[in-house]
């Protein structure tokens, strides 16, 4: 079988292709050098050359509530010309399953918590993150399109904020949890005294390890059908991967200190805004199949730490 996966130089795309690798699997990968997903004809000359069993799209621009208000046009443009692309001329040249990878910003900001996988379009977005969100719902209803009108199985899966090794620690463009490790890395080295957290501190995430993402994906992936059919809500072609619990900014912040060796203190900077209140997935519906996250999230943050000090980032950051 042959598996085509889109995105495997992001950081969830690489941790897939680990595991894939794990397995032996048969994978196809291209740079984006190599093939622009944006291009729709080369996107369907490369399906119709390869003719994939499998695809799983993992590409995509990402990123936190800087980059969604700098660059929402891009956002949304290159977001939904990938998914177009991709899962149209994947049907197309035949392929009959399909795994896109979406994000926790597609539920409302007031969706009831832990977010169900029926809060889908339930209510308003959360605006910080709209172009992102927006992007990746047109995804997501396009694999339900795409089955229910063509007969494929093409699935989603929903994860939770996702951070490890890979992730994105520019500081004008990373999301939440590898921006704190940036900066109280930075306050370490400088040997400041304090450190703003952005916001009040207070709202509630969910974090899960990229390589706990990874896991789960590829158990929904290999699902039969019947057994994903019968796990997802009526005409819903998606399912949550989360840790199963939360924490305030304020708390995520002290154990990146903790972990960082930072002894100074923390503030607020209410300059700056704090998103949804809380986003906590409900995901019964892996979990009664048998899956179920394995990384703690302290053990997790030190690992992307370790990762983050022996990277090229580890260069730019003492410059």
């Amino acid at each position: 079988m042959k598996i085509y996966l889109a995105g495997h130089e992001g950081m969830a795309g690489a941790a897939i292709l680990r595991q894939l690798r794990a397995r032996d699997a048969r994978v196809v990968t291209r740079t984006h050098a190599q093939l622009d997903l944006t291009n729709q004809l080369a996107v369907r000359q490369f399906m119709r050359s390869e003719r994939p069993d499998v695809v799983i799209l993992a590409a995509g621009r990402s990123g936190g509530i800087q980059e969604n208000d700098r660059a929402p046009a891009e956002f949304l443009y290159e977001n939904m010309m990938i998914e177009a692309n991709v899962i149209h001329q994947a049907w197309a040249a035949g392929v009959r399953s399909l795994l896109l990878i979406a994000a926790a910003s597609v539920y409302p900001k007031a969706a009831v918590q832990p977010m169900r996988e029926t809060a889908l379009l339930s209510g308003q977005l959360d605006q910080t993150l709209e172009p992102q969100a927006i992007a990746r719902i047109a995804g997501m209803k396009m694999c339900e399109a795409y089955t229910r009108q063509h007969g494929t199985d093409f699935r989603c899966v929903v994860p939770a904020s996702l951070y490890g090794p890979g992730d994105d620690f520019d500081a004008a463009t990373a999301s939440v949890l590898p921006g704190l490790i940036r900066r109280f890395d930075e306050a370490v080295r400088m040997r400041r005294d304090s450190v703003a957290i952005w916001g009040t501190g207070k709202v509630l995430r969910e974090f899960l390890h990229v390589d706990d993402m990874a896991s789960g994906a590829l158990f929904v992936l290999d699902l039969d059908r019947a057994d994903f059919d019968a796990a997802t809500a009526p005409r819903a072609r998606h399912l949550n991967i989360g840790s199963g619990t939360d924490l305030s900014i304020r708390d995520l912040a002290r154990v990146v200190a903790r972990v960082t060796g930072f002894s100074g203190r923390l503030t607020s900077d209410t300059t700056q805004p704090d998103g949804a209140p809380r986003r906590l997935l409900e995901c019964t519906g892996l979990t009664r199949l048998g899956w179920r996250a394995a990384i703690p999230l302290e053990e997790g943050i030190r690992a992307t730490y370790d990762w983050f000090l022996s990277s090229s980032d580890a260069t730019a950051r003492a410059s």
